[in-house]
């Protein structure tokens, strides 16, 4: 049973760097495109309270190959970025390089997309990559980014940064005892505030 066709996208703005035109090749089965290109991160590429993110404007590599198919255009390739980051454990800021793979199909207005409601469509021979490389990127991020893998982080009670000083640490006390020094303190303090009185003495004439 055939499935239902999903409503067209918009219009894709052609002057954006991440809208191809087809026209030339998508009518015929078989033929192929490869493109190459750099352009900018149109927005944030990641969670903006995150610990990796790539800027808004920042440089995305695009290698790419297009395919002509029966039902539209096939589009393969790698997007490569990079990132803002910091370390999970230290905080220090890192520098990485995002790669992302991904691959869609653009169908032809009105095919039959076996019900996929998630389909994306060529507008006037116009596909935009934006969504899909947006997606692709944003799932190749680091989910928790580290300096080193044997990075020791912070010290919990005074945020030092342990991988420059590997031998930090704070004396600690075991808090019973700690409790039954302050405990003799309490005692030796009320022992020296309550003077005994002399015994009283008998008079006689």
């Amino acid at each position: 049973m055939p499935g239902t066709t999903p409503r067209p996208a918009a219009q894709p703005d052609p002057r954006s760097p991440f809208v191809i035109d087809t026209h030339e090749y998508a009518r015929r089965p078989g033929s192929m495109r490869t493109v190459h290109d750099t352009v900018p991160a149109p927005d944030l590429l990641g969670d903006k309270d995150g610990v990796a993110v790539v800027p808004p404007g920042s440089d995305v590599r695009l290698d790419l190959r297009l395919e002509a198919v029966v039902e539209g255009v096939l589009a393969t390739g790698t997007a490569r970025a990079a990132v803002v980051a910091e370390c999970v454990r230290c905080l220090e800021p890192l520098d990485l390089e995002v790669e992302a793979e991904f691959q869609e199909l653009y169908f032809f207005p009105g095919e039959d997309t076996g019900g996929d409601e998630d389909a994306v469509f060529l507008v006037n021979d116009l596909l935009d990559l934006e969504p899909v490389v947006h997606d692709a990127v944003v799932l190749a991020l680091p989910p928790a980014p580290l300096c080193r893998e044997d990075c020791l982080g912070l010290c919990p009670e005074c945020g030092a940064l342990l991988n420059e000083d590997p031998e930090h640490e704070h004396e600690t006390v075991d808090p019973r005892w700690a409790a039954l020094a302050d405990l003799k303190d309490q005692e030796d303090s009320n022992s020296g505030t309550a003077p005994v009185a002399p015994p009283a003495q008998d008079h006689q004439e």
